[in-house]
């Protein structure tokens, strides 16, 4: 009688490898970023890990994690290229894991938003934001999900980058993580169904969702 044994191709082995997803927080490393507003991608995936009660690993581009929601994988991803070489790690990694591009998120601040406005978007153009610029430099393409975090616009003519590089004010530190919890719950949407639904259950202001 001969034993049967599972076999496993290389083939399978990438098709299952497509089925993961590439979560990406944009921010920069380092203390003296850390809980500011251009952070906020980097807050979102360290939610997103506190819920799976998993912690990341420092390797090649960045911070990296590995969660399971529902069956699907997810490799969380924080950069440590700094925000406008973010790209490069996304790049990096999507190789490496065969993440295809519809199942690439990347999760960044936007100043066009009202603080806690969500708005995600299956394609776009970078809106001026420069990891995203890289991002799509690297990638050759801007045919990929990202997930917006309004922060608002609060500051006068020139003091952008000011304003983006400061902590959160009280008020907005009261909601914070209300409006977190929102963009995570949009994230495992995103994995658990597509885009679309997300964007329809999710784009608005979290305050009201």
């Amino acid at each position: 009688m001969k034993l049967r044994i599972p076999f496993f191709s290389s083939t399978k082995k990438q098709e299952a490898d497509m089925k993961s997803f590439l979560i990406v927080g944009l921010g920069n490393i380092g203390v003296d970023y850390k809980g500011t507003r251009h952070n906020i991608g980097f807050d979102v995936v360290d939610a997103l890990a506190k819920e799976k009660e998993t912690s990341f690993e420092t390797l090649r581009y960045g911070d990296v994690a590995k969660i399971t929601n529902k069956g699907k994988n997810a490799y969380l991803l924080k950069p440590n290229t700094f925000m406008n070489r973010s790209g490069k790690a996304v790049r990096y990694w999507m190789q490496q894991k065969k993440i295809p591009k519809e199942n690439l998120l990347i999760i960044t601040d936007d100043i066009n938003l009202d603080f806690g406005f969500l708005r995600m978007r299956k394609k776009g153009s970078d809106g001026g934001h420069n990891g995203l610029k890289d991002i799509c430099a690297q990638l050759n393409s801007s045919g990929y999900t990202r997930l917006r975090f309004g922060i608002g616009a609060d500051f006068n003519k020139g003091r952008q980058v000011d304003f983006v590089l400061q902590p959160w004010n009280t008020d907005e530190v009261k909601t914070l993580p209300f409006a977190i919890e929102k963009a995570t719950q949009a994230i495992w949407c995103f994995m658990a169904e597509d885009a679309v639904a997300a964007m329809n259950k999710f784009n608005g202001n979290t305050l009201e969702l």
